[in-house]
């Protein structure tokens, strides 16, 4: 039986550690950036419709990931909120170079 969360705060290493594999992130990080590309030229653009493709954009790739790369099943399914919260906050932390200690903390090798 999976352990049930009771706070992002301890829901956060257990999300790196389903990211464990570099590519994995990485499928991660391009679909949360086309994510907010497509967000962001919806909103310059006024093309609001493009907005219903965001869920598959960023899902898509992040999917691809879990099954493919990762072999395990995604935590959106059991903590869609949460799993969000973290994909943002782990691309932030990749993007702004601070993404490896929290691997460490969390007990994810970083190659």
């Amino acid at each position: 039986m999976a352990k049930e969360y009771q706070s992002f705060a301890t829901f956060w290493p257990y999300y790196l550690r389903e990211h464990s594999k570099p590519r994995t992130r990485a499928l991660h990080y391009f679909g949360t950036t086309l994510g907010l590309a497509i967000a962001l030229f919806a909103i310059v653009t006024g093309r609001w419709l493009l907005l219903l493709a965001l869920p598959a954009a960023g899902y898509f790739f992040a999917w691809v990931g879990h099954f493919g790369v990762e072999k395990n099943r995604p935590a959106t399914f059991t903590y869609p909120a949460w799993s969000l919260a973290a994909d943002f906050k782990m691309w932030w932390l990749w993007l702004t170079g601070r993404l490896g200690p929290e691997l460490e903390k969390a007990g994810v090798p970083t190659d």
